[in-house]
C-alpha cells in the first residue's frame, strides 16, 4: 500500500466529493431504488436496475476515495523554502520556445490531475521533465504530440 502524493488542495476536494456521494447522492439513489421496488415485478424493471447499477458506482467511488484518502501523503508546498527549483505542489510559469505562448501549470497527484485546470499530473511525460528542474533552464520534453521545448519563467510554491 504506497503512499499517493497529493496538495492539500486535492484532499480537500476529495473529501467534499465523499461527502456528496454519502450525504446526497446516497439517499437519491435509495429513493429511487425503493420507488422503482413498488412498480412491482423486480425481473423485469429496467428502472430497478438502473438504480442499483448506479448505487454499485457509488458505493464503488466511495470505497475508492477513502482508499485514497488512507494513503495519502500530503505536501504543503508553501511550507518549503522556494529555492527556484520545480517540486511536487509547485506552480510552473512556461514559455513554449517553440511557439512564443506562456502557460502555466501546477505539479499535482493523479487524482486530482485535469488539464482543463492547468494541474498535471507529476508522472505525466511533462510533470516528469519539469520535476527538479530550476527556474531559468531550458527544458526538451517528449510528448505524445511531439518534442516541445519550454523556458522555465518561474516557480511557485504556492
Amino acid at each position: 500500500m504506497d503512499k499517493e502524493p497529493i496538495t492539500i488542495d486535492g484532499l480537500e476536494s476529495l473529501k467534499e466529493e465523499l461527502i456528496f456521494l454519502k450525504e446526497k447522492k446516497r439517499p437519491q439513489i435509495i429513493a429511487a431504488i425503493s420507488e422503482a421496488r413498488s412498480h412491482g415485478d423486480l425481473k423485469e424493471n429496467a428502472e430497478y436496475h438502473a438504480a442499483k447499477e448506479e448505487q454499485s458506482h457509488n458505493e464503488g467511488r466511495i470505497t475508492e476515495i477513502n482508499d485514497i484518502i488512507a494513503r495519502a501523503n500530503v505536501i504543503d508546498v508553501t511550507k518549503i523554502s522556494n529555492d527556484g527549483k520545480i517540486i511536487f505542489g509547485s506552480t510552473v510559469d512556461l514559455e513554449n520556445l517553440d511557439t512564443g505562448k506562456k502557460i502555466t501549470y501546477k505539479i499535482v497527484g493523479k487524482d486530482e490531475a485535469d488539464l482543463q485546470k492547468k494541474l498535471i499530473f507529476f508522472q505525466s511525460p511533462i510533470g516528469r521533465g519539469l520535476i527538479g528542474k530550476n527556474k531559468n533552464d531550458l527544458v526538451e520534453i517528449k510528448t505524445p504530440a511531439g518534442v516541445k521545448n519550454f523556458e522555465i519563467k518561474d516557480v511557485k510554491y504556492v
